[in-house]
């Protein structure tokens, strides 16, 4: 397929250009902040990129730890698919990871497609809201409300189809620079294959209306599955004090220790935390959440070390 290049100033005005003379999208990336896009018509492919386009690495960064807390009420950027997108870690641990609160305003229908990302792990966890989507071999489409989470395991194909007002979703990822292909021939919902490995891991569904709260670090957790889905890749849960003021934790031994506060306060060391604040920290460091309010639910996830799976 011929491909040629163009450069421009404004990605959004470029691709509406293209689809109006009947292109379609092929790929696009980063989700977060759109830079480059590939589309194409009968056998001729086009490339456009803003100037600044961050290029593809082809092989997983450094890691790069580092102790973050990120506020809420900091400005979201224009995503894709119309969402948007909050930052919740700038420095990506050195590109490793990407955490997003996206939001959709809107209620309805959302402009997305099917598609699929070539990612090491990648969980969508509700905040806010509802949103109703499909999977590739896993059935009619379902509807995801606060407290539910899904892991999209690698090349798996999904599509978003409409959300309630304000919705609200956290999403980690890694790599932190990763593609969006769509995929024009499979039509979803499709045959379902529940069981179904995508390379080393599985698709999973996590209920919060249907999952106990148990004994975690003198509070309590809902737990998930992740770390079985993932083959001990990554690991998620939501933590509420359950009477406890305060938590403590152990150093964690792989890479990301990721925290969302869902609802709130508390204190991490001298940093107060509140609603929609963010956190990262550094492996090999003990940490401890303080003055929890009776409210207080945080979102907490962890991953291995991402170099053997990558």
């Amino acid at each position: 397929m011929n491909e040629r290049e163009i450069v421009c100033e404004d990605l959004s005005l470029a691709i509406d250009d293209l689809r109006r003379e009947g292109f379609r999208i092929d790929v696009i990336y980063p989700a977060d902040d759109p830079a480059t896009a590939v589309l194409s018509k009968d056998g001729e492919a086009v490339r456009v990129s803003l100037p600044a386009a961050p290029p593809m690495p082809e092989t997983l960064p450094p890691f790069v730890p580092e102790f973050v807390v990120t506020r809420a009420g900091a400005a979201a950027g224009q995503g894709r698919a119309g969402m948007l997108y909050r930052d919740l870690i700038p420095g990506r641990l050195g590109g490793r990871t990407i955490a997003s609160h996206i939001t959709i305003q809107q209620a309805g229908p959302v402009a997305d497609w099917v598609h699929y990302h070539r990612v090491l792990v990648q969980l969508i966890y509700v905040r806010r809201g509802w949103v109703r989507v499909v999977y590739e071999d896993q059935g009619e489409p379902f509807v995801m409300e606060p407290g539910d989470l899904v892991l999209q395991p690698p090349l798996i194909r999904h599509r978003v189809l409409e959300s309630s007002a304000g919705l609200e979703v956290v999403e980690i990822s890694a790599p932190a620079l990763h593609e969006t292909f769509a995929d024009h021939e499979l039509e979803l919902p499709n045959a379902e294959q529940p069981q179904r490995m995508f390379g080393a891991q599985r698709f999973l569904r996590h209920v919060a209306a249907e999952t106990a709260w148990t004994p975690f670090n003198g509070g309590e957790a809902q737990e998930t599955i992740i770390a079985q889905a993932t083959g001990q890749l990554a690991e998620a849960r939501t933590i509420r004090p359950a009477g406890a003021s305060e938590m403590s934790f152990e150093a964690h031994d792989g890479e990301l220790v990721f925290g969302f506060v869902l609802e709130g306060r508390a204190a991490l060391d001298h940093h107060q935390l509140g609603p929609a604040d963010a956190f990262v920290i550094p492996p090999d460091h003990q940490w401890r959440l303080t003055g929890m309010t009776s409210d207080f639910r945080l979102l907490h996830v962890t991953t291995a070390c991402l170099d053997a799976a990558a």
